[in-house]
């Protein structure tokens, strides 16, 4: 059994004059221990699938529906009383917009701290402060941070803080949404390894959410590539990001610089993202699809399952 099953789920938002189906039919298995990468456009739905894991998206204006194993638990079946408790502690999350996720009349210490007590109300002075002091050395925070005000912080700085806050219990699923975009190449990198230290020695599974493929193909085992709100290709890196089966793939490769190799031109994907509003009865890349034949416009490719667990919805499979 996989550490978290996602089947069929779909996430519409909905408004007083139409609904946006922001993840449509997204099936995925994680592994414990895995570490995947969620590329594609902006509004491809990858922050999406992210807020419905940990069912943090409103209500009133959100329809979920689908099964979202954690463990074999449906996290959509859960009270929220109980999502409380399994936030932070076994599934946790780093927002792509730090500075909106502190509070900005508490000093950094005191925030860490009271998260901490949640799950461990019992824990003495001392020893929050030294889990904490810990976990800043980790992300390269000075000691005195602990005092200072998210104002006091730049943007990177309160990013490290997200991300110190995000391990704090050693969280068995942890979720990064673009968690390394406000930092500087040095400590992105210096981080990312520390990360994948950490996975090796701790029972930690990652889900990284990010634009830059390079970060998955250093940092990842494998990758999923989103679009529409759909899952076009997924599987190891070695494979999808070196011979990629789908066209969409393939463009967002050609937009990317390579670090090695000949030195070739980059290619945008001409168009823009389609209108989530609408039905689709056909590929939901078709109309940007330099490969797009009869049949793209007709149906929705069905997914293919090839060897070493790669999946491709396309009608081509790798023929362009």
């Amino acid at each position: 059994m996989a550490l978290l099953e996602i089947k069929n789920l779909n996430i519409t938002y909905k408004t007083d004059k139409k609904e946006i189906k922001a993840v449509k039919d997204f099936s995925l298995d994680v592994e414990a221990k895995d570490s995947i990468g969620i590329v594609g456009e902006s509004g491809s739905g990858k922050s999406t699938l992210a807020m419905g894991i940990l069912k943090l998206l409103p209500k009133e204006t959100t329809k979920i529906t689908g099964k979202i194993l954690f463990n074999g638990v449906d996290l959509l079946k859960l009270s929220e009383e109980k999502l409380r408790n399994l936030r932070w502690r076994d599934i946790s999350v780093v927002f792509q917009k730090s500075m909106n996720s502190l509070s900005p009349v508490h000093k950094i210490g005191f925030q860490m701290e009271d998260i901490y007590r949640v799950h461990e109300p019992n824990v003495s002075d001392e020893e929050v402060r030294k889990r904490i002091l810990e976990l800043f050395k980790f992300v390269n925070l000075s000691d005195r941070v602990y005092t200072l005000y998210p104002h006091e912080l730049s943007g990177g700085m309160m990013q490290r803080v997200s991300i110190a806050l995000s391990l704090i219990h050693y969280p068995k699923l942890l979720i990064l949404d673009e968690a390394t975009t406000a930092l500087d190449v040095v400590t992105q990198g210096q981080i990312l390894d520390e990360i994948m230290k950490l996975e090796e020695g701790l029972d930690l599974t990652r889900m990284m959410i990010t634009h830059d493929i390079s970060v998955v193909a250093s940092s990842c085992k494998k990758v999923v590539v989103m679009y529409g709100g759909c899952l076009l290709e997924s599987g190891y890196v070695q494979d999808v990001l070196i011979n990629p089966k789908h066209p969409y793939t393939q463009g967002l490769l050609d937009s990317f610089p390579a670090l090695t190799g000949e030195k070739k031109n980059l290619r945008g994907i001409p168009g823009s993202i389609p209108d989530l509003s609408l039905e689709y009865k056909s590929c939901i890349f078709a109309n940007r699809c330099k490969k797009a034949r009869d049949i793209c416009f007709k149906k929705v490719p069905e997914t293919k399952i090839l060897p070493n667990e790669w999946n491709v919805a396309c009608h081509l499979l790798g023929g362009f």
